[in-house]
C-alpha cells in the first residue's frame, strides 16, 4: 500500500536525524567509566523510547489513513480470500513490493540506530514490511468489495527478500524499488476531483504510477575509479488506459468511458540517481536522501508499448 510507504519513510527520516547524535558524551570531557557507561546506557533507553513512541504513532496513523482512503466508504463482510492478481497489469502488486522494501529498510536501519547487533537488526527489520503489510491484509479480508489476496501476500515477500538478500550479501542496497507519478487524465472517472484531494489520487491512481527497479552501475565499472557511485539504470512499468481493473466499463459513477480508451501495459528505460551514494556529508542532507530514496528521478526515458512500439519522453516522470 502506497500510505504505508509514505508513512514508513516519513519516520525513517526522522530516525535518521535522531541517529546522528552520538551515544557517548565528548571525548574531551573527563569522565570515570562508569559515568560514561551510564549516560550511555540513559541515551539508549532515551532512544528506544523514541523508537516505539514513533514507531507506534506511525503505525497508528498509516492504519488510519488506509482506513480513511480504502475502506471507511465500503461495506463490510466476514473473512475472506480474493484472487487480484489479474488486475491493473499487476500495479497494485509492484507497489506492494516496493512498500514492503522500504519498511523493511526502515525496520533494519532504526533498529541498528537502536544498537541492535547486525544480524538481528538485519533480521527482525528487514522482514518487517512483509510482516506489517501482511497484518494489513486482514483489513482487505473483511472488505465486501475485495478480500485478503496471496497475491498481495506474495508481493509483500518479494520486497521483503529483496531488501534483505543484498544487505546479508553484500551490506549495501544495488537494486533499489522506486516509484515516479504524474496526474493521469483518468483519475476523473473513478475519482471526483471535488470529493477526492490531489494526496488520495495518488495512492488511487495507478495509470499515472510507475514502478522502477533502480540498478546501481558501479559494480559492472569498479575499474574505472571516476565512474560516478551514484550512476543507476532503471527498469520501469506503468499501465495505461486502466478505467476498471481487469477492463473498462462503459459507464462508471454515471460518466460515460469513451470507447477509444485503449488499455495498455508501459514498459520504461531510463537512468537514475541513487541519491545516498552522492558524496555529501552533511547529517542532514543523508536523512534527507534516505528518506526519498523510494523517489525515481527524472531523467529522458524510452518507453515501449504494444500499441504504440517505441516513445521517446524528453523527460519522464
Amino acid at each position: 500500500m502506497r500510505a504505508s510507504l509514505l508513512m514508513s519513510l516519513l519516520l525513517l527520516i526522522g530516525m535518521k536525524l535522531c541517529g546522528q547524535e552520538s551515544v557517548l558524551p565528548a571525548q574531551d570531557v573527563p569522565l570515570q567509566a562508569d559515568s560514561l557507561k551510564n549516560d550511555s546506557i540513559r541515551i539508549s533507553k532515551r532512544k528506544f523510547n523514541t523508537m516505539l513512541i514513533a514507531g507506534g504513532a506511525m503505525y497508528a496513523g498509516s492504519v488510519a489513513i488506509l482506513y480513511n482512503l480504502w475502506y471507511k466508504d465500503y461495506p463490510q463482510s466476514s473473512f475472506h480470500l480474493f484472487n487480484d492478481n489479474a488486475e491493473w497489469f499487476q500495479m497494485d502488486k509492484l507497489s506492494h513490493a516496493s512498500a514492503s522494501y522500504y519498511i523493511g529498510n526502515l525496520g533494519y536501519h532504526s533498529l541498528l540506530w537502536y544498537g541492535i547487533e547486525e544480524k538481528k537488526a538485519l533480521w527482525y527489520g528487514g522482514l518487517s514490511g512483509s510482516v506489517y503489510q501482511s497484518i494489513l491484509e486482514v483489513l482487505d479480508g473483511f472488505s465486501a468489495g475485495w478480500g485478503a489476496s496471496w497475491g498481495d501476500i506474495a508481493a509483500n515477500t518479494a520486497g521483503s527478500v529483496i531488501f534483505t538478500s543484498q544487505q546479508a550479501l553484500w551490506g549495501e542496497q544495488y537494486l533499489r524499488l522506486k516509484h515516479s507519478y504524474h496526474l493521469s487524465p483518468y483519475a476523473s472517472y473513478r475519482y471526483d476531483p471535488d470529493k477526492y484531494s490531489a494526496i488520495e489520487r495518488i495512492f488511487k491512481d495507478y495509470n499515472g504510477t510507475t514502478c522502477w527497479f533502480s540498478f546501481n552501475l558501479k559494480p559492472l565499472f569498479r575499474k574505472y575509479d571516476r565512474f560516478p557511485d551514484w550512476l543507476c539504470l532503471s527498469i520501469g512499468q506503468s499501465g495505461d488506459g486502466m478505467i476498471g481493473a481487469t477492463s473498462n466499463p462503459a459507464e462508471i459513477n454515471g460518466k460515460t468511458v469513451p470507447a477509444d480508451i485503449v488499455r495498455k501495459r508501459q514498459f520504461f528505460l531510463s537512468a537514475d540517481i541513487d541519491l545516498t551514494k552522492v558524496p555529501i556529508k552533511s547529517k542532514y542532507y543523508k536523512a534527507f536522501a534516505h528518506a526519498v530514496s523510494f523517489v525515481k528521478f527524472p531523467f529522458p526515458a524510452l518507453e515501449f508499448n504494444k500499441t504504440d512500439g517505441l516513445k521517446f519522453h524528453p523527460i519522464y516522470y
